[in-house]
């Protein structure tokens, strides 16, 4: 079987999301810790992003909000698309599913028509090399596929919130840090392959820089607690040699901005 998930069509909606003047303190009065401290941050329908920072900076967060899973204290946060998926470091798939129904189920609670879910779940499957599968159970699937099934279930997820429109927006959270090498390799070049396909907008948090600038189109540093947005770097369609510098200056920066903190 062949996958038939077509690219969406570019619409004239200029962000997918649109974060303005966001932040997000935790707790009140003296106590209160400020995560981040307006942030900017627009990401274009189609676009890959990757959000780079040390471990604290409040990578996470962003995602949470733009999420819907907590409420910015202040700022604002527009969206085209009313379901973000959300793709995490563990798979968090329901152990009692097979491979396919985990992938269905989104579509299922966004009350897609029988015949009509499992046709787009036998796509996402093969979109994601899954397709002898299916019926699998996670416990009976190696860590790299269960991770290729949380794929697929994110975007059966974005696709089904903004009827597979090019606004429909994937959040990523370090999925790939808890594999081997090998296997994070792997992935990476799926996950390219995969976002190519479908057009969806992907915002992918890391602290790798080999892996921002690998996969994104666009790198953006966040500074240590709080967060805020310190420098942006275009990194799409490099050649090997640019990229290697890229990562050089992008690694020297983050090293900047660890060292600038450490010393507050």
């Amino acid at each position: 079987m062949t996958a038939t998930l077509e690219a969406p069509v570019p619409t004239a909606i200029d962000a997918a999301v649109r974060l303005s003047g966001v932040r997000k303190s935790f707790g009140h009065g003296p106590r209160a810790v400020t995560a981040l401290d307006g942030i900017d941050l627009t990401v274009a329908p189609g676009e890959f992003v990757c959000l780079l920072g040390a471990s604290g900076c409040g990578k996470t967060t962003v995602l949470n909000l733009i999420a819907k899973l907590d409420k910015p204290s202040s700022g604002s946060i527009e969206l085209t698309t009313t379901r973000p998926a959300v793709m995490f470091q563990e798979a968090a798939l329901m152990p009692w599913l097979t491979a396919a129904r985990n992938i269905e189920l989104p579509l299922r609670l966004a009350g897609v028509k029988r015949a009509e879910r499992q046709t787009k779940t036998l796509e996402l499957l093969e979109l994601v090399r899954l397709g002898g599968v299916g019926d699998k159970r996670p416990h009976e699937l190696s860590g790299g596929m269960r991770q290729r099934v949380a794929l697929a279930r994110a975007l059966a997820s974005a696709i089904s919130g903004n009827g597979g429109e090019a606004s429909s927006l994937l959040l990523m959270d370090e999925p790939f840090s808890a594999l081997d090498a090998i296997t994070r390799d792997v992935l990476q070049g799926e996950l390219l392959r995969v976002w190519k396909a479908t057009g969806t907008a992907v915002v992918f948090v890391t602290h790798d820089v080999r892996e921002a600038v690998r996969l994104g189109q666009r790198v953006v540093l966040l500074s240590s607690k709080p967060g805020r947005v310190v420098q942006e770097w275009d990194v799409d369609g490099l050649s090997q040699a640019a990229e290697s510098a890229r990562i050089d200056e992008i690694n020297a920066r983050l090293r900047e901005v660890i060292s600038s903190h450490a010393a507050a």
